[in-house]
């Protein structure tokens, strides 16, 4: 069977973290895992919770496990509604509420909603590489808009970037590559830019809201801005990828809320989902209203143990304050030749330009800390070397 163009334009183009992470397993077959330091996937590493692992045990042989609306069960619904107006400090109520296949899926439901065929979706570069992949599921045109100097959002940049064809922008805080927590004046300054475009959702997206240092607090986008939406997953905070359950919440100011809670319903069943996993719905709602999180505490000393082999190598960043990424400046000017550099010394990380930056390197340190402090021989002889060639 013929693969279609489309297709093939992806496969070529196709997520820069799933080319290394495969050179990573090519390497580690040849070298073995022990001898291969990877930081190319964003794949948590910290187990879960017991309690939810027990949670899911519990209810696997006693709940109903047959189809319920599109948007989720209804008693999950009603309980993330009022977990998520004290956490977003807004008030919610099951109706406000969609459950999603993770937050892709979440993502997807969103832009199908909403989308008409050459609708632009505005996203901050750096960026997650997947939200042109979704844009474009939905006959989108995804419009990347340089962030500022420090990888906050540019309010000018965003001002200069509307059109009359914006349908929405994606933001994303903590944010995957950079790791910065948006402060507050980043929304307000949002509210205040976008005042003659009333109809542009704003859209964030935030596994990683819970996975912050220092004593940071995420702003509540459904506060400060009342055109918007969360989208959401268990992915990070309760360590559950796999099993993808995630929620949409929409903010009070969303135009037409009732025919756009309907549009989510709808898009869930008809892109396929249909609903979310039953069992991690119940279980899902379960653990967060009981306040379950992943310790925090593995994450930051690996980055702090990172930032500490990054400072000895000579390599510049902004400090990530979330998230579990940490996003350093390429010694050379081609951030692709110095993956290469690093691949040399079984060191995977992913190239800037797979998230729309180039001249940046990722490194995802959801890895253990003898994976970090093994890195720091080669990372120190890949630099030298880079440096030593253009001296």
């Amino acid at each position: 069977m013929s693969v279609s163009e489309k297709m093939r334009g992806y496969m070529e183009r196709s997520s820069w973290i799933r080319k290394m992470f495969e050179e990573g397993a090519r390497l580690k077959s040849i070298h073995g895992a022990a001898n291969v330091f990877d930081f190319s996937l964003g794949n948590p590493d910290v187990p879960p919770p017991r309690s939810v692992l027990e949670k899911a045990a519990e209810l696997i042989m006693s709940m109903d496990h047959g189809y319920m609306p599109n948007a989720g069960f209804a008693d999950v619904r009603e309980a993330l509604a009022e977990y998520a107006s004290s956490l977003y400090q807004t008030p919610l109520t099951a109706n406000d509420i969609v459950m999603s296949c993770g937050a892709g899926g979440g993502l997807n439901v969103v832009l199908k909603a909403i989308t008409n065929p050459g609708d632009e979706i505005m996203v901050i570069a750096p960026y997650f590489v997947e939200y042109g992949f979704y844009a474009e599921n939905h006959s989108g045109v995804l419009v990347e808009v340089p962030c500022g100097p420090d990888f906050l959002p540019s309010m000018e940049n965003i001002r200069k970037a509307l059109s009359p064809k914006t349908r929405a922008i994606i933001l994303n805080s903590p944010n995957n590559p950079t790791g910065r927590v948006y402060p507050e004046e980043v929304f307000t300054g949002l509210v205040e830019v976008l005042k003659d475009h009333p109809e542009v959702l704003v859209i964030s997206d935030e596994p990683y809201r819970k996975i912050v240092y220092d004593d940071r607090e995420v702003p509540s986008v459904l506060r400060l801005i009342p055109n918007s939406v969360v989208v959401t997953s268990a992915s990070k905070e309760l360590s559950l990828p796999g099993q993808r359950i995630g929620y949409i919440a929409a903010g009070s100011g969303v135009p037409d809320k009732q025919r756009f809670m309907g549009a989510l319903g709808l898009a869930t069943r008809i892109l396929g989902f249909v609903n979310a996993p039953s069992l991690m719905q119940k279980v899902y709602a379960s653990c967060l209203c009981g306040g379950e999180c992943v310790s925090i505490e593995p994450y930051r000393k690996r980055r702090d143990l990172l930032l500490q082999i990054m400072d000895k190598a000579g390599l510049t960043y902004v400090p990530p304050e979330g998230a579990f990424y940490l996003f350093v400046k390429s010694p050379m000017e081609d951030d692709v030749a110095f993956c290469a550099e690093l691949a040399k010394e079984k060191i995977l990380a992913v190239p800037g330009r797979g998230f729309g930056y180039p001249g940046y390197v990722r490194f995802a340190y959801c890895v253990s800390m003898e994976t970090i402090q093994g890195c720091a021989p080669g990372l120190e002889k890949a630099v030298k070397a880079v440096r030593e060639s253009r001296s």
